[in-house]
């Protein structure tokens, strides 16, 4: 089923399910004509096996042991969870990856391709990791297998495309000017990549970029190819869906979500797209599939009442006074997807026209503000990660700048922790950072009550048509040298000193701006608890510590021998019971004077 000349996608119909946002489609072997998309949803069963969000699904092709195939789900908890199409729990998990598992990709014979933020791919065969890809320097955002065996593609953060065989990368591809976010194969020596560039790029395996495809206006989150033709379709974060037709963007269909992540082609040629308000939709060319008029009248209505931020570009820079009034609507437009404003009793309006209806279609209002920083996605890349802040902290006026990642969802005192010791920064900062972080992040904590939509990877507030979110609080000062810092997104919002000497640079220093406000982290009346842990640098920054108190708050060799011992038998997932003596120890260790 070919992507017919001239035939027109339309609502086939909505699916709801999810509470947030769907970021993972693929096509299904069984049954006939069904999908998978993440978090979950099937046609037929919920599978819920991870212990965080869900990033991608792949399904794997049937075997002699599995003859209905398997489904893959990679998730934020490092994991990749295998189901079998009739039951709800995995099969298997695979561990083995440092961080969010992002993509996937089946071959021949049971062979899985997983790509991680933890810069690496990894190889499996069943349950077994056969070998793990190195050689990119940030996230692996897309991963495809190719039909030749042996041959893999991955798409990084980093800007490139690696082509390996056998383990060894064979080629690096360069061209993208932005994070590589998907993949799709075209043949056995041609494959298509989209990008944050917003473009999509044809290349050869030889290395070759054959063609450059542009027409969205934002990140491209998602590509996939219509079966036996190189026709193809992608999403991303102007609110579109597109279909491309021998090179050409024939058809732009809009959506009532700010951020489509995800896209896949049934083998009848429909097209199912998820996206961030939680809803999967089908299009068709089919008129038998085609929803009812009253379906496709009540998209068109939910696409109006949408509100666009002039702030991502995605129309064009926008002087509300130069615009026309409704007349201007009067004229047909010149091609499909052509975007067109008017200004009806003081209200900006875009419409896009449609070809095949031959009618300008509303699709929706021009506000203020969305709130969102990054290119209304509310995340901020680092590293080729998403986060919903990334500070810039100056430790002196002479010195290179840290950067501290962080998302709401994470612990403050932990991320502080972390970012001194990442940084090699003395330790005595740590208070200072992490009530840094909570007073520049106020509102915004995994214990807000507050009912707006987050995203699933970040936490971070996204775009949600009609909402504003402009903060009234101001922002904290730099912990170490008492400055503002860079707000993403933001004009220069520099923070007097506050009183105080740093004592990095001499200047004012950070004072918590929240010191009157109650404490949400402290005290702690419950048991905090550690994934992993490293005794040999816990026992070398007590033995420092222990160095520099004072003679009478010193503990003995002897203690530090307990304390040790101790240590290893928490880490080591030991059944060994602490002793008293060893409880004692720790107490003396714990209540030591600040």
């Amino acid at each position: 089923a070919m992507a017919g000349e001239g035939s027109t996608f339309r609502l086939r119909c909505s699916l709801l399910g999810h509470g947030q946002d769907v970021r993972g489609l693929t096509r299904g072997l069984f049954p006939e004509g069904g999908f998978v998309l993440n978090r979950g949803f099937t046609e037929m069963h919920c599978m819920s096996g991870h212990s965080n969000f869900v990033s991608c699904v792949c399904i794997i092709p049937p075997s002699d042991l599995y003859p209905r195939g398997l489904i893959a789900t990679g998730g934020n908890d490092h994991n990749i969870c295998i189901f079998t199409v009739d039951n709800p729990a995995p099969l298997y998990v695979l561990k083995g990856h440092k961080n969010t598992v992002c993509s996937l990709s089946s071959g021949k014979f049971g062979t899985l391709l997983s790509g991680s933020w933890d810069t690496t791919a990894k190889v499996w065969l069943n349950d077994r990791c056969m070998m793990t890809l190195q050689g990119h320097t940030a996230a692996i955002w897309a991963v495809k297998i190719l039909p030749e065996q042996g041959l893999m593609l991955t798409g990084s953060a980093d800007k490139t495309i690696k082509l390996w065989k056998a383990g060894r990368c064979e080629r690096t591809f360069t061209g993208h000017e932005d994070c590589v976010r998907g993949l799709a194969i075209l043949s056995e020596m041609e494959f298509l990549s989209c990008a944050n560039d917003a473009s999509v790029r044809r290349w050869q395996i030889s290395g070759e970029c054959l063609q450059v495809y542009y027409g969205h206006t934002n990140y491209i989150y998602s590509i996939s190819v219509f079966p036996q033709c190189k026709d193809f379709v992608t999403t991303g974060e102007d609110r579109s869906l597109r279909i491309w037709r021998q090179g050409e963007c024939a058809q732009t269909i809009r959506l009532p979500a700010q951020s489509v992540w995800c896209c896949c082609v049934l083998d009848n040629g429909d097209i199912v797209v998820g996206a961030s308000d939680g809803i999967i939709r089908v299009f068709t060319e089919s008129l038998e599939r085609t929803a009812s008029a009253e379906e496709i009248q009540a998209f068109e209505n939910e696409l109006a009442q949408a509100s666009i931020d002039p702030k991502t570009g995605d129309l064009g820079d926008i002087n509300a006074d130069d615009l026309p009034g409704r007349e201007h609507l009067k004229d047909p437009g010149t091609r499909d997807g052509q975007t067109r404003l008017i200004k009806d009793n003081g209200k900006v309006e875009a419409y896009q026209w449609s070809v095949s209806e031959g009618r300008w279609i509303k699709i929706g209002d021009v506000v203020g503000s969305s709130g969102a920083t990054q290119q209304t996605s509310g995340k901020v890349l680092f590293e080729g990660k998403e986060y919903d802040y990334v500070f810039t902290i100056d430790v002196n006026e002479n010195g290179p700048s840290y950067k501290l990642p962080y998302n709401i969802t994470d612990d403050p005192w932990l991320t502080a922790y972390n970012f001194l010791q990442k940084n090699d920064l003395n330790p005595m900062f740590l208070d200072q950072v992490a009530k840094f972080i909570m007073d520049n992040t106020k509102g915004q904590t995994l214990l807000s009550t507050s009912n707006q939509f987050s995203d699933p990877f970040t936490g971070a507030g996204r775009y949600v048509p009609g909402s504003s979110s402009e903060s009234s609080t101001i922002p904290g000062a730099d912990p170490f040298t008492g400055a503002g810092r860079y707000v993403p997104g933001s004009a220069s919002n520099a923070v007097p000193p506050v009183g105080g000497v740093d004592p990095f640079t001499g200047m004012g220093a950070y004072q918590s701006a929240a010191a009157k406000v109650e404490n949400i982290y402290f005290p702690k009346k419950d048991a905090v608890t550690f994934d992993q842990a490293n005794p040999t640098q816990i026992l070398g920054k007590l033995k420092e510590l222990n160095g520099s108190a004072a003679e009478e708050h010193k503990l003995t060799e002897d203690d530090l021998i307990i304390l040790e011992k101790l240590l290893s038998a928490t880490c080591n997932t030991s059944t060994e019971t602490p002793t008293a003596q060893q409880i004692q120890t720790l107490w003396r260790a714990v209540n030591w004077p600040e």
